[in-house]
């Protein structure tokens, strides 16, 4: 298993988030604040990347390109046939 490189930060965060992450640690039965956190952020990254994907699709679609792919998206593709 490849180990990922960390880094150590500290942050002062509000006492009721830090309560929730003690809870949602237990709760969980995870071994640290620590991956409480990263389970969080790793979340955050989840929703900005499909916020990002969203974004440029919007872009695209509202593009001249939209039309271009369109006109060659089925080349190549034949019709399809029962092969068993």
């Amino acid at each position: 298993m490849k180990t990922i490189p960390s880094e150590r930060l500290s942050v002062s965060i509000a006492k009721p988030l830090a309560d929730f992450i003690e809870s949602y640690k237990a709760r969980y039965k995870l071994k640290t604040k620590s991956e409480v956190v990263e389970r969080a952020l790793q979340e955050l990254q989840n929703i900005d990347m499909s916020y990002q994907y969203e974004r440029a699709m919007e872009e695209y679609i509202n593009s001249e390109e939209v039309e271009l792919l369109d006109s060659v998206s089925g080349d190549g593709i034949l019709p399809e046939t029962n092969l068993l």
